[in-house]
């Protein structure tokens, strides 16, 4: 049988991995079978729910922490897993935004060992958000390895900047890695998959990592946004009130609490991306239930087709940030939404 390529995407937070990982699956012939092995940070499966929404044959995850470092050994685990239960003619691994590409490489290059080449390492594709990628390369070292162990890097949201700041990030990403292709999404269609699969890496090779970088998790501190009854409290280490400590929204009631749409949408444009680089999660508005997916100041509001894990809650989110400031510069929105941190 045929070797299972497994693509692996990288990209910093907000990049812009999950839409351009579903503008390929409508490019596939239909008999074509696609898994996608997904890691969330936090526990809120936001990305994976509009994933499990679309032509996927499907969705494996790996939550609350980083499958590089933190959840070391569990890709494996689950790629030898998706192998076993569904067969597919390709696995897409999708990385959390602070993944350092040179372990999941090797992990994968230990496996084309262990199963003569079965799994195979296809390659290692990192997407750069043009609009922010000058920012937040000089926060993170991470970014910077993204971009500079790639097969390939595709450049998200260029259409957004100006061409002289598109010259800017490309000046920036000739210098982390001159040789790569680098390619720009093309409107609703982002990528053709025929320049991303069927690479056949040649990168990480050697048998062993020849440099670390066990504390790039953390770069990101990740905290979650609630507002709701108490008994539908999401259990967690700690607890901060971020708005009032108790409003008339932190209760023991089972009714839900209904945001309007056009309150709740001022709040998030009101918030700055200084800090607070990502917010992901579910709201229920007056207008319905939806799934938020903000990242550097832009946002979208998708109808919620399945399970919302909201519950009786009324907003569930997984924020990420700069550590040690991003409670603090979420604390606006948290007061203006009624809402805490825990």
């Amino acid at each position: 049988m045929p070797s299972i390529p497994i693509t692996v995407f990288t990209g910093f937070l907000g990049a812009g991995k999950t839409s351009i990982i579903l503008s390929l699956l409508p490019q596939l012939p239909k008999d074509y079978k696609v898994v996608l092995l997904k890691n969330e940070f936090g526990d809120i499966q936001v990305d994976s729910q509009l994933a499990k929404q679309s032509s996927l044959t499907a969705v494996s995850e790996i939550t609350n922490g980083c499958m590089c470092c933190v959840l070391v050994g569990q890709m494996k685990t689950a790629l030898l897993e998706i192998r076993e239960k569904y067969r597919p003619d390709r696995i897409i691994i999708e990385c959390s935004g602070s993944a350092f590409p040179a372990t999941l490489a090797f992990q994968i290059r230990e496996l084309e060992r262990e199963t003569d080449e079965d799994l195979k390492l296809d390659a290692i594709i990192t997407v750069i958000d043009a609009e922010n990628f000058t920012g937040y390369e000089d926060q993170s070292p991470t970014a910077k390895m993204q971009a500079a162990y790639s097969d390939i890097i595709v450049i998200n949201k260029w259409e957004h900047v100006s061409e002289r700041a598109l010259d800017i990030v490309l000046d920036h990403l000739h210098t982390l890695n001159d040789l790569t292709p680098k390619i720009r999404c093309n409107g609703r269609n982002r990528v053709d998959p025929n320049l991303l699969f069927g690479i056949d890496s040649k990168l990480f090779k050697e048998s062993s990592p020849a440099f670390k970088n066990s504390d790039h998790h953390e770069e990101v501190e990740t905290i979650t946004i609630y507002k709701g009854p108490r008994h539908a409290r999401p259990h967690t280490h700690t607890h901060s009130s971020c708005g009032p400590k108790e409003s008339d929204d932190t209760h023991d009631s089972k009714t839900p609490v209904y945001i309007k749409e056009d309150a709740f949408r001022d709040a998030l444009a009101a918030q700055s991306k200084d800090y607070v680089w990502r917010i992901k999660g579910f709201v229920r508005t007056v207008e319905g239930a939806y799934i938020l997916n903000w990242a550097f100041g832009r946002f979208d509001l998708i109808p919620n087709e399945g399970d919302d894990q909201l519950g009786d809650a009324t907003i569930r989110w997984t924020v990420m940030g700069e550590r040690d400031e991003v409670k603090r510069a979420i604390r606006k929105l948290c007061a203006t939404l009624s809402a805490e941190v825990i």
